[in-house]
């Protein structure tokens, strides 16, 4: 390993240390761009349609953003980077929009096609697969704050989550106009009550964090309603709404009053996570489950029953002890007479309904058992114990029993469309002290006087409606502005206006408003089409600017605010994964479905490959191999256990919207490359495949090995450095076989076995995985 971690230190300077570019990204994080802007600009205002500016090097700009851009270079004095090569272009722009490595042949076809529309064809064709939008789902899923989990003490899974996962994918890949996927998400249910689709949406709602074991219903409907409020303020507005909930906000002019009113959107909404899936739509997943199922209940039927007939017993009694541990003002609408509901009283009910379990009756069987329980009968006792014993012969079908729930999708809907909960202005934003009741409004800050059009249907009140028409306006001054600003700090690592997360002023000044003006009013214009915008970005000789650092920018634009100079980046966690796999060979290529649940890395917190948590849930891993290797968005996402291969390398948080992957520079994340097995697994897959396609002769190994990993072969000094490395390996080996150790990995799925050299073998696979923790590997350039 000493040998590994001197090779890494000694492959040149952009190979070097994980840190090499450690103090440059933190003193870019630690002075946001805050005073390029006109004064009299607005992110509040109307989106202007902006002109490009007259520029004297004309000949560089291929897109008018390119104009914009070098409208402010060439105030400041400085002229753009030159092109970055073609092979560094295609590894960069693949990277971005697939998540990706290419392969060397697709690098080698761009670099020899002399054709005049050869950047074109490589960016349509980045942008019509599929993995366009696996890419850009898992942006998305950031902000949805999507996880295939409840969170709080018992985590317990959502085994419908992926769809609306899969719903996001299908989305981006067919360019589904921004305004629409708005509409979908805050209200399908209401625009389109018939469209499985549309309703199937609207979990990007009912992702919060839930608390299945609350006992105060009413305080759990209103942090749910904080959670959906504060999200769509963040998501679609940038605006840190959330902070006015206790008091009017301190930075921005929105009220306290204002934010209930916002609120006050989702007052009457619910969430069925059991909905039955339209008949005809089954996926073969569903199909293969029902089949699962109906074996499984076939084999037990006699067990569950004789142990139904047991909790029967004591049912009424048990759901009624259940029910009295709610804190008062939830018992009050429980034990209400349903005739004298109010609309709060039924949305309690709908809530106590949907986490009631039979399990809530056979712990109450159990505790009966227990002297002392105010409930004790020792009658139960025999009887607790023949449901004890039926559960261990249950047990035994384990084997038969789906691992996970399918058949079903989760939506939103309204309980009502004539009564609705009042919403109230809370002191201090504490839910047992209301004040005042508000209606629904948009706060005025955002909107001016909108006047909003709440038209009640037959089976929803028409709140959220009202909401999606609104935010996916043509005339909304933020909407357009926000995703824009959000699709270009993809690019470019920051966006126009830093703080993506914060459009208001206590955020940052926007670097180039007349740009964000510009792709606003263009994004909608173009039928708010996601693909066109992401086009015109990847083509611009803004985005094909090269890297290397310039000593004139470096005085006159420390933190590169104009951008002079292509921003470089580190991968983000799940790129750095699948892209491992890619390399490898390993990668399984396939779209949609539940999600997977690969090995854990052994050791990990003395895990191991099983993990056990509270409730109903476990890590259980995932019996078809080819789920092992599915790209990271389909990688089971746990809120209380995130998957540990991925986790040091600042996974986004699932319990909030998470605008920005935050990018920090540790010694976990060396160490869980360099030591996990995982990993060290598929450095053995990469070493077979390079031996497979380059062959016996060592240089063309190493040059295989860079041109996969780095989009370009290996230059003299890295040769001789990567060739003493092989030597000097193998000499160690051999010491080590001589002591008696000789325990060494080799290349996996070699076709050939001929004249292989073990020794030999096992140093290329010590440089493979030391190459592949390199950071040529990890950052784009």
């Amino acid at each position: 390993m000493n040998k590994a971690i001197y090779l890494s230190l000694v492959l040149g300077a952009a190979n070097a240390a994980w840190a090499a570019d450690a103090p440059k990204n933190a003193a870019a994080s630690a002075a946001p761009a805050r005073s390029a802007a006109p004064k009299a600009w607005s992110a509040y205002q109307p989106v202007n349609d902006v002109a490009p500016p007259a520029v004297q090097q004309k000949s560089w700009v291929r897109k008018p953003i390119d104009a914009f851009v070098l409208s402010a270079l060439e105030a400041k004095g400085l002229k753009p980077s030159k092109d970055a090569d073609r092979a560094t272009f295609i590894r960069r722009a693949t990277l971005d929009a697939w998540g990706l490595l290419p392969t060397p042949e697709e690098i080698q076809a761009f670099v020899q096609d002399k054709s005049p529309n050869a950047y074109e064809k490589l960016v349509d064709r980045l942008l019509a697969s599929h993995r366009f939008g696996e890419r850009q789902a898992r942006r998305w899923l950031d902000l949805a704050r999507y996880a295939d989990s409840t969170g709080f003490q018992q985590d317990r899974t959502r085994h419908n989550n992926w769809r609306y996962r899969d719903y996001v994918i299908d989305a981006f890949n067919a360019d589904k106009p921004f305004n629409r996927f708005i509409q979908e998400q805050i209200a399908g249910d209401e625009l389109w009550p018939d469209n499985q689709t549309a309703r199937i949406a609207t979990g990007f709602l009912a992702g919060y964090p839930d608390n299945y074991n609350s006992r105060d219903l009413v305080q759990r409907k209103y942090q749910i309603e904080t959670d959906l409020t504060d999200m769509v303020g963040e998501v679609f507005l940038s605006s840190t709404i959330g902070c006015a909930r206790c008091h009017n906000h301190k930075a921005d002019r929105v009220s306290q009053k204002e934010y209930f009113q916002l609120q006050a959107f989702f007052a009457n909404t619910a969430f069925n996570e059991k909905t039955p899936l339209a008949k005809g739509s089954e996926t073969a997943y569903d199909k293969e489950y029902q089949q699962a199922l109906a074996t499984y209940q076939e084999a037990t039927k006699d067990i569950r029953a004789q142990q139904k007939a047991i909790l029967d017993t004591v049912r009424e009694a048990g759901r009624k002890y259940h029910n009295e541990r709610y804190l008062t003002d939830s018992r009050e609408a429980i034990f209400k007479p349903q005739s004298e509901w109010t609309a709060l009283d039924r949305w309690v009910n709908w809530r106590k309904d949907a986490v009631a379990s039979e399990s809530d009756i056979a712990g109450y069987l159990e505790d009966t058992t227990k002297p002392g329980f105010p409930a004790y009968n020792p009658d139960n006792i025999e009887k607790y114990k023949e449901y004890k014993r039926l559960s261990a012969e249950l047990k035994k079908f384990d084997k038969l029993k789906p691992t996970r729930v399918l058949g079903q999708y989760t939506t939103a809907l309204e309980l009502s469309a004539k009564e609705v909960p009042p919403t109230h202005v809370r002191f201090g934003g504490i839910h047992e002290r209301p004040l005042e009741a508000v209606e629904p409004g948009i706060p005025a800050l955002w909107g001016g006087k909108v006047q909003l059009d709440i038209k009640p249907t037959a089976t929803s009140s028409g709140r959220r409606t009202a909401l999606a028409n609104w935010l996916s306006s043509d005339s909304n001054p933020l909407t357009a502005r926000v995703y824009a600003n959000r699709v270009w700090a993809q690019y470019f690592d920051k966006g126009i206006i830093e703080t993506v997360q914060d459009f208001g002023r206590a955020g940052a000044k926007p670097t180039h408003p007349e740009l964000l003006d510009h792709l606003a009013s263009q994004f909608v214009q173009n039928g708010w089409s996601i693909k066109k915008l992401h086009r015109e970005i990847l083509l611009s000789s803004t985005y094909r600017q090269a890297s290397d650092e310039r000593a004139d920018v470096l005085k006159a634009d420390p933190y590169n605010k104009l951008l002079a100079v292509y921003p470089r980046k580190r991968l983000d966690a799940e790129v750095i994964r699948d892209s491992l796999l890619y390399a490898s060979g390993l990668l399984v290529d396939k779209v949609g479905g539940p999600s997977v649940l690969p090995p854990i890395v052994k050791g990990s917190a003395g895990l191991g490959n099983s993990v056990d948590f509270a409730g109903d849930t476990t890590w259980a891993v995932s019996e078809n191999k080819e789920d092992w290797y599915r790209r990271s968005l389909y990688v089971f996402s746990r809120r209380s256990f995130p998957y540990p291969v991925t986790s040091n390398f600042d996974l986004p948080n699932p319990n909030a919207p998470h605008h920005k992957r935050d990018v920090t520079t540790t010694p976990l994340q060396a160490l869980t490359l360099f030591n996990s097995e995982v990993v060290f697994d598929w450095s053995q897959a990469l070493a077979g495949r390079v031996v497979n396609e380059a062959g016996a002769n060592e240089t063309a190994q190493l040059n295989r090995l860079y041109q996969i990993l780095f989009a370009r072969p290996a230059n003299k000094q890295e040769l001789a450095t990567l060739k003493s490395f092989l030597a000097e390996q193998q000499i160690a080996i051999r010491q080590r076989a001589a002591n008696g150790k000789f325990e060494v990995a080799v290349p996996s799925g070699i076709k050939t076995n001929a004249q292989f050299d073990p020794v030999k073998s096992a140093a290329f696979v010590d440089l493979v995985h030391t190459v592949a923790n390199s950071n040529d590997f990890a950052y784009r350039f």
